[in-house]
Protein backbone atom coordinates (compact mmCIF):
# COMPACT_ATOMS: atom_id res chain seq x y z
CA UNK A 1 0.00 0.00 0.00
CA UNK A 2 1.45 3.33 -1.08
CA UNK A 3 1.91 5.96 1.64
CA UNK A 4 0.22 9.36 1.22
CA UNK A 5 2.70 12.03 0.05
CA UNK A 6 2.59 13.83 3.42
CA UNK A 7 3.36 10.62 5.36
CA UNK A 8 6.13 9.66 2.96
CA UNK A 9 7.67 13.13 3.30
CA UNK A 10 7.48 12.93 7.12
CA UNK A 11 9.18 9.52 7.10
CA UNK A 12 11.92 10.83 4.82
CA UNK A 13 12.51 13.79 7.14
CA UNK A 14 12.63 11.45 10.14
CA UNK A 15 15.22 9.23 8.46
CA UNK A 16 17.26 12.26 7.44
CA UNK A 17 17.08 13.69 10.95
CA UNK A 18 18.16 10.39 12.49
CA UNK A 19 21.17 10.25 10.17
CA UNK A 20 22.10 13.83 11.11
CA UNK A 21 21.81 12.91 14.79
CA UNK A 22 23.95 9.78 14.39
CA UNK A 23 26.57 11.82 12.52
CA UNK A 24 26.66 14.52 15.24
CA UNK A 25 27.00 12.13 18.16
CA UNK A 26 29.45 9.90 16.30
CA UNK A 27 31.75 12.87 15.64
CA UNK A 28 31.52 13.99 19.27
CA UNK A 29 32.22 10.40 20.32
CA UNK A 30 35.45 10.24 18.32
CA UNK A 31 36.73 13.62 19.59
CA UNK A 32 39.27 11.83 21.84
CA UNK A 33 41.15 10.65 18.75
CA UNK A 34 41.29 14.22 17.41
CA UNK A 35 42.50 15.81 20.65
CA UNK A 36 44.98 12.99 21.26
CA UNK A 37 46.44 13.69 17.81
CA UNK A 38 47.10 17.30 18.86
CA UNK A 39 49.82 16.33 21.34
CA UNK A 40 52.20 17.84 22.39
CA UNK A 41 49.84 20.83 22.47
CA UNK A 42 48.54 21.37 25.99
CA UNK A 43 44.88 21.78 26.97
CA UNK A 44 45.04 25.57 27.28
CA UNK A 45 46.66 26.01 23.88
CA UNK A 46 44.14 23.65 22.28
CA UNK A 47 41.30 25.54 23.99
CA UNK A 48 42.60 28.86 22.66
CA UNK A 49 42.89 27.59 19.10
CA UNK A 50 39.47 25.97 19.33
CA UNK A 51 37.93 29.30 20.33
CA UNK A 52 39.76 31.36 17.73
CA UNK A 53 39.23 29.06 14.75
CA UNK A 54 35.62 28.33 15.67
CA UNK A 55 34.97 32.06 15.70
CA UNK A 56 36.70 32.43 12.32
CA UNK A 57 34.69 29.56 10.81
CA UNK A 58 31.38 30.84 12.19
CA UNK A 59 32.17 34.37 11.05
CA UNK A 60 32.93 33.14 7.53
CA UNK A 61 29.68 31.17 7.30
CA UNK A 62 27.60 34.02 8.69
CA UNK A 63 29.24 36.47 6.28
CA UNK A 64 28.50 34.21 3.31
CA UNK A 65 24.87 33.97 4.48
CA UNK A 66 24.77 37.73 5.19
CA UNK A 67 23.44 36.82 8.61
CA UNK A 68 24.77 39.39 11.04
CA UNK A 69 21.54 41.27 11.79
CA UNK A 70 21.01 39.32 15.01
CA UNK A 71 24.16 40.85 16.51
CA UNK A 72 22.55 44.29 16.86
CA UNK A 73 19.53 42.79 18.61
CA UNK A 74 21.75 40.76 20.92
CA UNK A 75 23.82 43.76 21.98
CA UNK A 76 20.61 45.63 22.85
CA UNK A 77 19.31 42.79 25.04
CA UNK A 78 21.21 42.69 28.38
CA UNK A 79 19.48 39.48 29.49
CA UNK A 80 20.40 37.64 26.31
CA UNK A 81 23.93 39.05 26.31
CA UNK A 82 24.43 38.08 29.94
CA UNK A 83 23.11 34.59 29.30
CA UNK A 84 25.44 34.11 26.34
CA UNK A 85 28.38 35.30 28.44
CA UNK A 86 27.62 32.82 31.22
CA UNK A 87 27.07 30.04 28.65
CA UNK A 88 30.40 30.87 27.01
CA UNK A 89 32.33 30.72 30.29
CA UNK A 90 30.67 27.44 31.32
CA UNK A 91 31.31 25.73 27.98
CA UNK A 92 34.94 26.93 28.08
CA UNK A 93 35.36 25.13 31.42
CA UNK A 94 33.78 22.03 29.86
CA UNK A 95 36.08 22.19 26.83
CA UNK A 96 39.33 22.62 28.72
CA UNK A 97 38.56 19.87 31.27
CA UNK A 98 37.56 17.50 28.48
CA UNK A 99 40.76 18.22 26.56
CA UNK A 100 42.79 17.80 29.76
CA UNK A 101 41.18 14.39 30.32
CA UNK A 102 42.07 13.19 26.82
CA UNK A 103 45.65 14.49 26.64
CA UNK A 104 46.39 13.12 30.14
CA UNK A 105 45.16 9.63 29.25
CA UNK A 106 41.87 9.80 31.19
CA UNK A 107 39.35 9.66 28.36
CA UNK A 108 37.35 7.08 30.30
CA UNK A 109 36.69 9.70 33.00
CA UNK A 110 35.40 12.09 30.34
CA UNK A 111 33.08 9.33 29.09
CA UNK A 112 31.80 8.82 32.64
CA UNK A 113 31.08 12.55 32.86
CA UNK A 114 28.88 12.42 29.77
CA UNK A 115 27.12 9.30 31.05
CA UNK A 116 26.35 11.27 34.22
CA UNK A 117 25.22 14.38 32.34
CA UNK A 118 21.55 13.39 31.76
CA UNK A 119 21.18 12.55 35.46
CA UNK A 120 22.70 15.87 36.54
CA UNK A 121 20.47 17.68 34.04
CA UNK A 122 17.38 16.13 35.60
CA UNK A 123 18.63 17.09 39.06
CA UNK A 124 19.17 20.70 38.00
CA UNK A 125 15.66 20.77 36.60
CA UNK A 126 14.35 20.02 40.10
CA UNK A 127 16.70 22.30 42.04
CA UNK A 128 16.67 25.33 39.74
CA UNK A 129 13.51 25.14 37.66
CA UNK A 130 11.29 23.50 40.25
CA UNK A 131 10.33 20.68 37.90
CA UNK A 132 8.45 17.69 39.30
CA UNK A 133 9.96 14.27 38.67
CA UNK A 134 8.23 11.01 37.97
CA UNK A 135 9.09 7.93 40.04
CA UNK A 136 11.59 6.48 37.58
CA UNK A 137 13.30 9.86 37.27
CA UNK A 138 13.67 10.06 41.06
CA UNK A 139 15.05 6.53 41.06
CA UNK A 140 17.56 7.45 38.34
CA UNK A 141 18.74 10.52 40.27
CA UNK A 142 19.11 8.44 43.42
CA UNK A 143 21.12 5.74 41.65
CA UNK A 144 23.28 8.43 40.02
CA UNK A 145 24.02 9.96 43.42
CA UNK A 146 24.89 6.49 44.69
CA UNK A 147 27.36 6.12 41.80
CA UNK A 148 29.04 9.41 42.69
CA UNK A 149 29.34 8.38 46.35
CA UNK A 150 30.72 4.97 45.42
CA UNK A 151 33.31 6.43 43.04
CA UNK A 152 34.46 8.89 45.70
CA UNK A 153 34.79 6.22 48.38
CA UNK A 154 36.34 3.58 46.09
CA UNK A 155 38.79 6.01 44.53
CA UNK A 156 39.66 7.86 47.72
CA UNK A 157 39.17 11.22 45.98
CA UNK A 158 36.30 13.11 44.41
CA UNK A 159 36.12 12.10 40.69
CA UNK A 160 36.41 15.73 39.69
CA UNK A 161 36.75 15.29 35.92
CA UNK A 162 33.43 13.44 35.49
CA UNK A 163 31.72 15.74 38.00
CA UNK A 164 32.95 18.97 36.37
CA UNK A 165 32.11 17.74 32.86
CA UNK A 166 28.61 16.60 33.83
CA UNK A 167 27.89 19.72 35.90
CA UNK A 168 29.29 22.19 33.36
CA UNK A 169 27.45 20.71 30.38
CA UNK A 170 24.19 20.41 32.35
CA UNK A 171 24.60 24.03 33.48
CA UNK A 172 25.28 25.07 29.88
CA UNK A 173 22.01 23.45 28.80
CA UNK A 174 20.16 25.11 31.69
CA UNK A 175 21.51 28.56 30.82
CA UNK A 176 20.57 28.09 27.16
CA UNK A 177 17.07 27.03 28.24
CA UNK A 178 16.68 30.09 30.46
CA UNK A 179 17.99 32.46 27.80
CA UNK A 180 15.71 30.92 25.19
CA UNK A 181 16.18 29.69 21.66
CA UNK A 182 16.34 33.18 20.19
CA UNK A 183 19.52 32.46 18.22
CA UNK A 184 20.25 29.76 15.69
CA UNK A 185 23.04 27.28 16.46
CA UNK A 186 25.65 29.03 14.32
CA UNK A 187 24.74 32.46 15.68
CA UNK A 188 24.92 31.26 19.28
CA UNK A 189 28.28 29.55 18.75
CA UNK A 190 29.65 32.70 17.09
CA UNK A 191 28.46 34.88 19.98
CA UNK A 192 29.88 32.55 22.63
CA UNK A 193 33.28 32.25 20.98
CA UNK A 194 33.32 36.03 20.45
CA UNK A 195 32.88 36.44 24.22
CA UNK A 196 35.77 34.02 24.79
CA UNK A 197 38.03 35.52 22.10
CA UNK A 198 39.91 37.87 24.51
CA UNK A 199 40.66 34.87 26.75
CA UNK A 200 41.96 32.90 23.76
CA UNK A 201 44.13 35.77 22.55
CA UNK A 202 45.51 36.19 26.07
CA UNK A 203 46.44 32.49 26.26
CA UNK A 204 48.14 32.53 22.87
CA UNK A 205 50.00 35.73 23.75
CA UNK A 206 51.20 34.22 27.02
CA UNK A 207 52.40 31.10 25.19
CA UNK A 208 54.36 33.24 22.72
CA UNK A 209 56.00 35.18 25.55
CA UNK A 210 56.87 31.92 27.31
CA UNK A 211 58.19 30.49 24.01
CA UNK A 212 56.05 27.34 24.36
CA UNK A 213 53.55 27.43 21.45
CA UNK A 214 53.35 24.30 19.31
CA UNK A 215 51.62 25.70 16.22
CA UNK A 216 53.85 25.24 13.18
CA UNK A 217 56.57 23.43 15.14
CA UNK A 218 55.50 19.80 14.85
CA UNK A 219 54.91 19.22 11.17
CA UNK A 220 52.23 20.06 8.65
CA UNK A 221 49.74 17.45 9.82
CA UNK A 222 49.78 18.74 13.40
CA UNK A 223 49.42 22.33 12.19
CA UNK A 224 46.53 21.40 9.90
CA UNK A 225 44.73 19.57 12.69
CA UNK A 226 45.14 22.50 15.08
CA UNK A 227 43.84 24.97 12.48
CA UNK A 228 40.86 22.67 11.82
CA UNK A 229 39.56 23.08 15.37
CA UNK A 230 36.85 25.48 14.22
CA UNK A 231 35.46 23.13 11.59
CA UNK A 232 35.68 20.16 13.94
CA UNK A 233 33.72 22.10 16.58
CA UNK A 234 31.05 23.57 14.32
CA UNK A 235 30.17 20.67 11.98
CA UNK A 236 28.66 18.30 14.59
CA UNK A 237 26.74 21.21 16.10
CA UNK A 238 25.16 21.93 12.70
CA UNK A 239 24.32 18.24 12.29
CA UNK A 240 22.73 18.25 15.74
CA UNK A 241 20.65 21.35 14.94
CA UNK A 242 19.43 19.68 11.73
CA UNK A 243 18.52 16.53 13.67
CA UNK A 244 16.71 18.38 16.46
CA UNK A 245 14.33 19.96 13.93
CA UNK A 246 13.37 16.59 12.44
CA UNK A 247 13.24 13.91 15.15
CA UNK A 248 11.41 13.57 18.48
CA UNK A 249 13.17 14.56 21.69
CA UNK A 250 13.10 10.93 22.86
CA UNK A 251 15.14 9.92 19.81
CA UNK A 252 17.66 12.67 20.55
CA UNK A 253 17.82 11.46 24.14
CA UNK A 254 18.59 7.91 23.08
CA UNK A 255 21.11 8.93 20.43
CA UNK A 256 23.11 11.02 22.92
CA UNK A 257 24.35 7.86 24.64
CA UNK A 258 26.39 7.14 21.50
CA UNK A 259 28.89 9.81 22.47
CA UNK A 260 30.12 8.49 25.85
CA UNK A 261 30.03 4.90 24.56
CA UNK A 262 32.30 5.83 21.66
CA UNK A 263 34.51 7.93 23.96
CA UNK A 264 34.94 4.97 26.29
CA UNK A 265 35.73 2.63 23.38
CA UNK A 266 38.24 5.11 21.95
CA UNK A 267 39.99 5.45 25.30
CA UNK A 268 40.16 1.75 26.15
CA UNK A 269 40.52 0.09 22.75
CA UNK A 270 42.34 2.67 20.62
CA UNK A 271 44.28 4.83 23.10
CA UNK A 272 45.25 1.95 25.40
CA UNK A 273 43.89 3.46 28.61
CA UNK A 274 43.44 1.20 31.65
CA UNK A 275 40.19 1.38 33.60
CA UNK A 276 40.42 0.15 37.20
CA UNK A 277 37.90 -2.51 38.29
CA UNK A 278 36.33 -0.12 40.81
CA UNK A 279 35.65 2.37 38.04
CA UNK A 280 33.93 -0.32 35.95
CA UNK A 281 31.61 -0.89 38.91
CA UNK A 282 30.92 2.84 38.95
CA UNK A 283 30.12 2.75 35.25
CA UNK A 284 27.73 -0.13 35.90
CA UNK A 285 25.82 1.83 38.57
CA UNK A 286 25.56 4.83 36.23
CA UNK A 287 24.26 2.62 33.42
CA UNK A 288 21.48 1.38 35.73
CA UNK A 289 20.47 5.01 36.30
CA UNK A 290 20.53 5.69 32.56
CA UNK A 291 18.40 2.61 31.91
CA UNK A 292 15.80 3.98 34.34
CA UNK A 293 15.83 7.38 32.60
CA UNK A 294 15.49 5.74 29.20
CA UNK A 295 12.57 3.60 30.34
CA UNK A 296 10.87 6.69 31.77
CA UNK A 297 11.37 8.60 28.51
CA UNK A 298 9.92 5.77 26.44
CA UNK A 299 6.91 5.45 28.78
CA UNK A 300 6.33 9.21 28.68
CA UNK A 301 6.52 9.29 24.88
CA UNK A 302 4.13 6.34 24.58
CA UNK A 303 1.66 8.01 26.97
CA UNK A 304 1.88 11.23 24.97
CA UNK A 305 1.09 9.44 21.71
CA UNK A 306 -1.83 7.66 23.35
CA UNK A 307 -3.20 10.99 24.63
CA UNK A 308 -2.94 12.51 21.15
CA UNK A 309 -4.74 9.51 19.66
CA UNK A 310 -7.58 9.81 22.23
CA UNK A 311 -7.90 13.53 21.52
CA UNK A 312 -8.14 12.87 17.78
CA UNK A 313 -10.90 10.31 18.37
CA UNK A 314 -12.85 12.60 20.68
CA UNK A 315 -12.49 15.68 18.47
CA UNK A 316 -12.44 14.53 14.83
CA UNK A 317 -11.83 17.19 12.22
CA UNK A 318 -14.92 18.26 10.23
Amino acid sequence: MTQPPAAASADAELRKGTLYGVAAYAIWGTFPLYFHALKPSGPWEILAHRIVWTLVFCGLILTIRRDWGWMRTTLRNPRLLGGLTVAALVIAVNWVVYILAVVSGRTYEAALGYFLNPIVTVGLGVLVLGERLRRLQWAAVGVGALAAIYLTVAGGVVPWIPVVLAASFATYGLVKKRVGASLAAMQSLAAETLVLAPVAVGILTWLEVASTPTLGRHGGVHTGLLLSAGIVTAIPLLFFAAAARRVPLVTIGLLQFMTPVLQLLCGVLLLGEHVAPALWVGFGIVWVALALLTLDSLRSARAGRAQVARTDLEDPEP
